[in-house]
């Protein structure tokens, strides 16, 4: 099982790399599973992601609070407003289709706005 949990944390920390500059690819989802697979194969690049400059400071956060930062709470939910309008421009879509992606994005943006802010923040 070790070598599994390897592997996926060795994928999803790709991922989560280049989700950084893919603006449609989530990076912090990523590298959450990603620390949670290290977590039980290599302690190693667990420490590694989570002491590393700019990707450790947000999964600390989360582990240690289930916070998320005013910078990236305003981040995230701008792009989830423009990925709708986006959505909503190109396809045209039917008044049921656009409702239920409203929906789940606005569940999106809610669980985002309702997570507390690190300490100190």
């Amino acid at each position: 099982m070790r070598t599994i949990y390897m592997m996926a944390g060795l994928l999803m920390t790709a991922l989560g790399i280049v989700g950084a500059f893919l603006p449609l690819l989530p990076t912090t989802p990523f590298l959450l599973v990603a620390v949670w697979c290290f977590s039980r194969s290599s302690p190693r690049l667990e420490q590694w992601l989570l002491n590393h400059r700019t990707l450790g400071p947000p999964l600390k956060n989360w582990r240690r609070e289930g916070a998320i930062s005013a910078r990236t709470k305003v981040f995230a939910v701008s792009l989830i407003v423009a990925s709708y309008a986006f959505f909503f421009y190109r396809t045209q879509p039917s008044a049921l289709l656009a409702a239920v992606v409203g929906l789940v994005l606005s569940c999106s943006a809610l669980f985002i706005l309702t997570r507390p802010l690190p300490k100190g923040q």
